[in-house]
């Protein structure tokens, strides 16, 4: 259950009623920051997903990346840069490591000079093979007395949250008061 702010506790978020605002400026803190903690749980993640990949050589620039193009999420450049929402130069830097190392490969389209098509070498399906298990270990133990009825709550809150941060995707200047507005 959600605390509620009391003057005993003033940082903690005010109800949801209707309309009214979560957090207040006066009474933010990180520690009831539901960004925070999202962010915390992935870096929590990632390092620990890190540990147990460490034996294979992979981090977690170098397993994403294989792992989707290994489950087919992402075939080209463009989109691995989308899907990771990585810098495509930044992208290009950890892909020539990674083809140095013979993981993956790199092909122009016959069809079109700008697309870079992108496939794993046997090595690198050997390399990303364990990467499911570790995943399905780390969130499991991550969520760790969680029911299964508490899990699919949790899950329809983060995608509420994310479908939210997809409406903020307006243009700025399109949710700003006229007053604020630049002519």
């Amino acid at each position: 259950m959600a605390k509620r702010a009391t003057s005993d506790n003033p940082t903690s978020p005010a109800p949801a009623d209707g309309d009214a605002p979560i957090y207040r400026e006066g009474s933010f803190s990180r520690e009831n920051s539901a960004g925070y903690l999202m962010r915390r749980i992935v870096h929590l993640m990632v390092n620990e997903v890190d540990r147990r990949l460490e034996g294979g050589g992979l981090t977690h620039a170098q397993w994403t990346p294989l792992f989707l193009i290994h489950r087919g999420e992402a075939n080209t450049l463009a989109a691995l840069s989308r899907e990771l929402q990585v810098d495509a130069g930044a992208l290009t830097r950890t892909l020539d490591r990674l083809e140095a190392k013979g993981l993956c490969r790199r092909e122009r389209s016959a069809d079109d000079r700008r697309v870079v098509h992108l496939s794993l070498s046997p090595e690198g399906k050997a390399a990303v093979a364990t990467v499911p298990s570790v995943l399905c270990d780390v969130s499991n133990a991550m969520l760790s007395g969680f029911s299964r009825e508490e899990w699919e709550t949790l899950m329809g809150f983060l995608r509420r949250m994310v479908a939210n941060a997809d409406a903020l995707k307006t243009p700025v200047s399109a949710t700003l008061p006229e007053r604020h507005r630049e002519d």
